[in-house]
């Protein structure tokens, strides 16, 4: 077939055919994990790249993870600037060379029909373990990169469809927990494998030629509708601040950015944002990247198709050397899980001025990171676990926020309790929405969670990574803030120490942690919310009485 013979109707079949590609890869991934991080909370990521380097398309998966992508991708072909061959396959997770944070490692493998290169198929995923000075690879107190686990600069893990055992057994040296990360590094290079397949099944059917056209067609109107939205935007200069949380009490950092609108682009200007810190808080610009293409996403069009062309009117600037786009060997751990978010609180709150009707309020803010591990003291194997907790969501106009979720730049599941009681030494002894969490308004913020557990056998160290302690998430429009969150070590004699929202502490048997998290901001005033909803709330038990008396009156 030749190029510009697509028709209209033809060119969306295609552009189904690639999201549903890059779907189905999400699924082999999962379905083939061997760790409960990838396969249960389904931390991970998939997407198609033409033969330029430029992002086709996506699945529905992890905002962090997808934004950041294409410069992931960038990273690895200018190491490989000569070319890869069928069956090669690039690993990395260099935060410095397009990379989020350590645990994330992508894998690219190009697809090539006839020996002519006409995509890349990537996938990343969050392994719970890739070395560092704490189990999880997550520790509060790293000061720099190295102390966060292996650094990987794009590498070649398959050669040929033949696994690079070399470049393998260096991997698996230097992790807790090499079992689990043999067994998801094979799922990664089996959804590859999956996606290419897609892909030539298109090109066998459509010819390259054909697919080409269709995924430049595909970028082009993306850009198209993106301009066309963004010139909706009343124009003007929009500013916000917003700080980050340091370990030490009420210490923080400031964020800055300001927003112009003009015609049908967008600039976001991140000058004035505090400089990076030895603290693993910097945001690697990709995940700064990652969290301006979000929330542009949101305050448009949620429909438009994800990809090169969609971020093509979007211009982001932030000053080199700053929390948000930070010089190596600065620790970046928590950047991407909580940094991330808090650059979409900011963004928001930038935007709430230009579009009162379809901005939230703040959202938990954090993604309440917790990692724990050791070693089995019989057959002294590793053992790491991580998860995420969800928290209240902030209330949008017209509807309240929702309760106990993973919000913005998470897409992330729970994990379930029996999974994690069967997999680690842990017992669940708490898990239920947080009452009296959510912020007042005309439309509440969703509640918060409560999440606690016991260490059943051992001594195991656990590490926190956490936001919105000694902030609230803020309302809008006259809605009030909702509850901070907070951390609460438990002994065995059922007394309880508060600690920092970033911390590691050791743990022995019948000690455990309890995770309260942040709720959502409202918006509107209190006054006018409908007394029926009030009562439900009461009723639900996410609002006491006394709580209910207090923000809506008697």
């Amino acid at each position: 077939m030749r190029r510009g013979r697509l028709d209209p109707v033809t060119v969306e079949v295609m552009r189904g055919g690639l999201v549903y590609a890059a779907e189905e890869m999400g699924v082999a991934l999962r379905n083939s994990a061997y760790s409960p991080n990838i396969k249960e909370r389904m931390d991970h990521s998939c997407a198609v790249f033409d033969g330029k380097g430029r992002m086709a398309a996506q699945a529905e998966h992890i905002p962090a993870h997808l934004g950041s992508m294409p410069l992931t991708v960038k990273a690895a072909l200018r190491r490989f600037d000569d070319g890869l061959e069928p069956g090669d396959m690039v690993l990395l997770n260099d935060p410095y060379a397009g990379g989020t944070h350590l645990p994330d490692l992508t894998l690219i493998a190009p697809v090539l029909r006839h020996e002519r290169l006409i995509a890349y198929v990537v996938n990343k995923a969050h392994h719970s373990d890739v070395g560092g000075i704490t189990p999880g690879s997550m520790a509060a107190e790293s000061s720099e990169l190295y102390q966060e686990g292996l650094v990987i600069p794009p590498v070649k893990l398959v050669v040929g469809e033949s696994v690079n055992q070399d470049v393998m057994e260096l991997i698996l040296r230097n992790v807790r927990t090499p079992r689990d990360r043999l067994g998801d590094l094979r799922a990664q290079i089996a959804a590859n494998r999956l996606g290419a397949g897609r892909i030539l099944e298109l090109a066998e059917r459509y010819g390259a030629e054909g697919l080409e056209d269709a995924m430049d067609r595909i970028m082009g109107h993306s850009t198209e509708l993106m301009q066309r939205e963004i010139s909706k935007i009343p124009e003007g200069v929009y500013e916000a601040e917003d700080v980050l949380e340091l370990p030490r009490e009420q210490a923080t950092l400031k964020m800055a950015v300001s927003i112009e609108v003009e015609g049908d682009h967008l600039t976001m200007d991140f000058t004035g944002t505090d400089s990076q810190v030895e603290i693993p808080i910097n945001a690697p610009l990709g995940v700064t990247l990652a969290a301006c293409y979000y929330v542009v996403k949101c305050v448009t069009d949620p429909t438009i198709p994800s990809n090169d062309g969609c971020y093509r009117p979007v211009s982001v600037e932030v000053p080199e050397g700053s929390v948000l786009n930070p010089k190596a060997p600065a620790p970046v751990a928590g950047g991407q899980v909580e940094t991330g978010q808090r650059i979409v609180d900011v963004l928001f709150r930038a935007l709430a001025q230009a579009l009162p009707d379809r901005v939230p309020a703040a959202s938990q803010g954090t993604m309440n990171n917790v990692t724990v591990g050791s070693y089995d003291p019989i057959t002294g194997e590793g053992w790491s676990f991580y998860e995420t907790i969800g928290g209240g969501m902030g209330a949008r106009p017209g509807l309240d926020g929702i309760d106990s979720i993973h919000t913005h730049m998470t897409n992330t599941m729970n994990t379930p309790i029996e999974v994690i009681e069967r997999n680690y030494p842990i017992r669940v002894t708490r898990y239920e929405l947080r009452p009296d969490s959510s912020g007042a308004g005309e439309w509440r913020g969703g509640a918060g969670t409560v999440r606690e557990w016991v260490l059943t056998g051992g001594t195991a160290t656990v590490s926190v990574m956490a936001e919105r302690n000694s902030t609230a998430p803020w309302g809008l429009l006259g809605g009030r803030p909702g509850v901070s969150g907070e951390y609460w070590i438990t002994s065995k004699d059922g007394t309880e120490a508060k600690i920092p929202s970033k911390c590691t502490v050791r743990l022995s048997q019948g000690e455990g942690l309890r995770v309260l998290t942040p709720g959502g901001g409202g918006l509107g005033a209190p006054s006018r919310r409908d007394r029926k909803l009030v009562r439900m709330d009461v009723l639900s038990g996410i609002l006491s009485r006394e709580k209910a008396r207090l923000d809506y009156g008697p």
